[in-house]
């Protein structure tokens, strides 16, 4: 991969910035990893410069809101593509297999038939299984359930082909099962609900969340160089990017990054 476009920072109930998704860049294609929680995901990929006619690969990691409803979205409008011959290839639908009849439906119940009827022909549905590893734009992801307790949720782990590690562990704190996936990592991308001197006011732990300074132990611990914040409350968004780094930077020393909507980063 080239770069990662952050398209989103916030956690569900966030209206100040965009539900945390991103995309990644590989010779002028795109892999999406979720899409938010409504049409909110067009206009976020419209400000990055990214096409829709470039999307050929997307992974929803569970059926929350803020990460499944834009898919109706990303369905209809690359459905509409299709429609008028202006989309080339397939659209792979990645997610665990319990996902596929959720996206199914919930795309069913609000587009049009003449949407749908690329499921399973154009609009493909690739169910993943834990520990499974596929080649996709010519780089090796390794999806795995986080064993979330609130809902079935998948990760990767992403091994480039310059020899660079990511990981994603979804937007629950890690577990220690999760240890062969993220070790070795040089890039974590976790979520930090809030501040750790703010816990008692958003109770992230109460959520199945973390705060920043959980996150920069665990980084710190893991002795990952790379680690980026995101999936955050949204009340302190006008100084969130300066607090944020502020506390990290007592428990974590690597390279840091809090992320607004629309920033890129570059492997």
């Amino acid at each position: 991969m080239e770069k990662l476009f952050v398209l989103g920072t916030g956690n569900a109930q966030a209206i100040h910035c965009y539900n945390t998704c991103f995309a990644m860049l590989k010779n002028g294609e795109y892999f999406l990893t979720d899409a938010g929680g409504g049409n909110g995901i067009l206009l976020a990929l419209d400000n990055s410069g990214i096409p829709l006619e470039k999307i050929h690969h997307i992974f929803v990691t569970h059926a929350h809101s803020d990460h499944i409803l834009g898919m109706v979205w990303m369905i209809r409008m690359i459905a509409t593509k299709m429609n008028k011959d202006s989309y080339d290839g397939n659209l792979c639908i990645y997610c665990h297999k319990e996902l596929i009849a959720t996206i199914k439906t919930l795309t069913s119940l609000t587009v049009g038939k003449k949407f749908c009827r690329h499921f399973d022909e154009r609009i493909l549905f690739i169910p993943v299984a834990d520990g499974e590893t596929r080649s996709i734009l010519g780089e090796r992801f390794t999806f795995f359930d986080i064993c979330s307790t609130k809902e079935k949720q998948f990760g990767f782990t992403l091994e480039m082909e310059q020899k660079i590690k990511l990981a994603f562990p979804g937007d629950e704190p890690y577990r220690e099962n999760l240890s062969p996936y993220v070790q070795g990592a040089h890039w974590l991308l976790h979520e930090a609900f809030c501040l750790y001197d703010q816990r008692d006011r958003f109770k992230p732990y109460e959520k199945h969340h973390s705060t920043v300074k959980d996150a920069c132990e665990l980084a710190e611990h893991l002795g990952i160089p790379n680690l980026v914040l995101w999936h955050t409350e949204d009340k302190t968004i006008a100084d969130r990017k300066t607090l944020y780094l502020a506390e990290g930077s007592q428990y974590y020393h690597g390279r840091l990054y809090v992320p607004e909507d629309g920033e890129v980063f570059t492997f």
